[in-house]
């Protein structure tokens, strides 16, 4: 397949590269896309150095499959028309997640919906990580309400996100100044920070309400009751999420572990008595999901449960996903 990445120079697009490389996905020629300020610059690559290319419908009209890695705004400009131009295009930004006509898919929870659809919306990094634990335990024991805590890396913010990370890192530690922010509300190293996106209506921000909103799409429940609280922490990669959920019928931590060991997309780390439970320095680079921290919640009684969840935001809430609904297109084309 003729395969363009858009947005290529950027952290998930340059993650899109690797994960395509090393599924060994079908690539007979890889494009890359970038702004008019990257175009003409070269970038290493498992198909060797390829030129940039500044986006333009022309370039792109031609491809197989686009993966897009790109602001909202930039989507909702380009990505139909790429696709009524014939090209099978998963977006990873926002643009398109909630659009009726548009499938918000995870694979391993709703890949039917993908259908013939020419326009694939990649969720939300939290969302894509969350669901993938929630849909086998709702398939086993049904789900009454979810209350989540997550716990999110600088690569949510992007290279950015990242670089400023360690720049003020470095800052505090080798020059002894305070941090500093420009990507983040306030500085995150050393802190957390409470606050992703823009706060809402409610008092939720939209980052919290994206997982509510998405979660409901993906599992087909529209009516299920999600709380979210997001906190940014400072750590480069790897979002962890705190899970209670009120089950339909009852449930043990035995058979929940039972349920997720079997489950497509999830590793269960749970031995708390040799300390071994999910954490971002374990799950990065990482394909799977991973389910540890498995316990009865007396709140909700026998229909009570408490998890802890780590997936890596680049590639499970991204990269990953958006070439697994890439692998679900050329089956059914």
């Amino acid at each position: 397949m003729r395969v363009g990445v858009i947005g290529a120079t950027g952290a998930v697009g340059k993650e899109l590269v690797e994960v395509l490389a090393k599924r060994r996905f079908p690539v007979t020629e890889l494009c890359l896309f970038a702004s008019t300020r990257s175009a003409g610059t070269k970038q290493k690559t498992p198909w060797g150095e390829i030129t940039i290319e500044a986006y333009s419908l022309e370039a792109a009209r031609n491809l197989d499959l686009a993966l897009l890695a790109v602001s909202g705004d930039f989507a909702k400009a380009h990505a139909r028309a790429l696709a009524e131009a014939g090209v099978a295009v998963v977006d990873n930004s926002s643009a398109f997640r909630l659009e009726q006509d548009v499938p918000l898919v995870v694979p391993e929870v709703n890949a039917a919906a993908i259908g013939n659809h020419r326009l694939i919306a990649n969720p939300n990094c939290t969302t894509a990580i969350l669901v993938v634990a929630l849909e086998p335990l709702r398939q086993a024991f049904g789900l009454r309400r979810v209350i989540v805590s997550t716990y999110q890396a600088a690569s949510g913010a992007g290279a950015e996100g990242m670089a400023e990370l360690e720049r003020e890192t470095r800052r505090v530690l080798l020059e002894g100044g305070p941090a500093g922010h420009e990507v983040f509300a306030h500085p995150l190293a050393f802190n957390v920070i409470p606050q992703i996106d823009s706060f809402q209506p409610n008092a939720y921000t939209r980052e919290e309400m994206k997982v509510a909103w998405e979660s409901r799409k993906i599992m087909g429940l529209p009516d299920l009751l999600i709380s979210c609280t997001a906190v940014r922490i400072p750590t480069f990669r790897v979002h962890a999420e705190a899970v209670t959920i009120e089950t339909e019928r009852p449930v043990t931590p035995e058979a929940a572990r039972a349920v997720l060991a079997k489950a497509a997309g999830v590793k269960v780390v749970d031995d708390p008595a040799a300390q071994l439970y999910p954490m971002p320095i374990t799950a990065t680079g990482q394909d799977d999901v991973e389910a540890g921290r498995i316990r009865a919640n007396p709140v909700f009684g026998d229909c009570g449960l408490d998890l802890f969840l780590c997936g890596d935001q680049l590639l499970k809430g991204a990269a990953l996903n958006a070439v697994q609904i890439a692998e679900r297109l050329r089956l059914a084309g």
